[in-house]
């Protein structure tokens, strides 16, 4: 069984993902609310994640993600390509 890595080495962190959320609205003109509005996550939501908070919630996430344009990419290790995880 391989190691799993520590949450200190990765290389996206729920920090990073809300700045990158955080430039890429602004960067759009595009409100807090606005996104709230249209990704229909809530005010508070869109604020805790800009602010990297840890526990926000998958699925949220993925819709603000999308809302936005950004796309993200999963890609198993090499050694679970075929495996079925």
């Amino acid at each position: 069984m391989r190691a799993m890595l520590p949450f200190g080495n990765m290389k996206h962190t729920p920090k990073t993902v809300g700045e990158l959320v955080k430039s890429t609205r602004k960067g759009m003109g595009v409100t807090q609310k606005d996104l709230d509005m249209t990704s229909g996550t809530g005010l508070r939501f869109i604020i805790e994640m800009e602010k990297g908070k840890p526990t926000c919630q998958l699925g949220k996430a993925l819709t603000v993600l999308q809302t936005l344009g950004i796309k993200i990419e999963l890609v198993p290790p090499p050694e679970n390509d075929k495996k079925g995880v």
